[in-house]
């Protein structure tokens, strides 16, 4: 919903109102891996520990190595945890937001504030000054190398189509798009 309060169209304030899901914390945290200067260092580990399970494999069935049975056992193990990790972060911050139940956010050119069932969050625009879009949401980010802080602002939220628009001016006013 979009209310004026008395001020021009520039001051205006977007709400949302919105129960956290899982995809809203994968979305932020993919996002933010994209904004992270060591953020491709998983991507090559992950590849890399693949590359050695099968060369490690293949010589071993070829017969011109005998098999290393700690590297074809702890490879796939670490793959397995360098794939699964976000899904477990996003899955730990689920399971935080939930227990606050309904957020509901008001955007306006001042910052941020986040009501739920057990707490108010104010953020300023210093404190989160940077935001990407995804088909499904936007996400602020803190301007810090990993972007430890982020909000999430789902688009399913939002009263209407119209709303995504009035907010990412909002954001485009005021923060800068990465």
């Amino acid at each position: 919903m979009v209310m004026d309060m008395g001020r021009d169209a520039s001051q205006g304030v977007v709400e949302l109102t919105y129960e956290p899901v899982m995809g809203d914390f994968m979305g932020a945290l993919k996002e933010r891996n994209r904004l992270r200067k060591r953020g491709w260092l998983r991507s090559w580990a992950v590849g890399l520990l693949a590359f050695a399970f099968v060369l490690n494999a293949a010589l071993s069935v070829a017969g011109r190595d005998k098999p290393d049975w700690v590297l074809l056992i702890w490879l796939p193990l670490a793959l397995v945890l360098l794939l699964l990790t976000p899904r477990l972060q996003a899955r730990a911050f689920l399971k935080l937001a939930a227990r606050n139940g309904t957020y509901r956010a008001s955007v306006t050119d001042a910052g941020l504030t986040m009501v739920t069932d057990n707490s108010t969050t104010s953020v300023k625009w210093a404190a989160q000054p940077r935001y990407r879009e995804t088909g499904d949401a936007f996400f602020t980010y803190s301007d810090d190398k990993n972007a430890s802080c982020f909000t999430v602002l789902p688009k399913r939220g939002l009263a209407g189509p119209a709303d995504a628009d009035r907010l990412r001016e909002i954001l485009d006013r005021n923060l800068t798009r990465v």
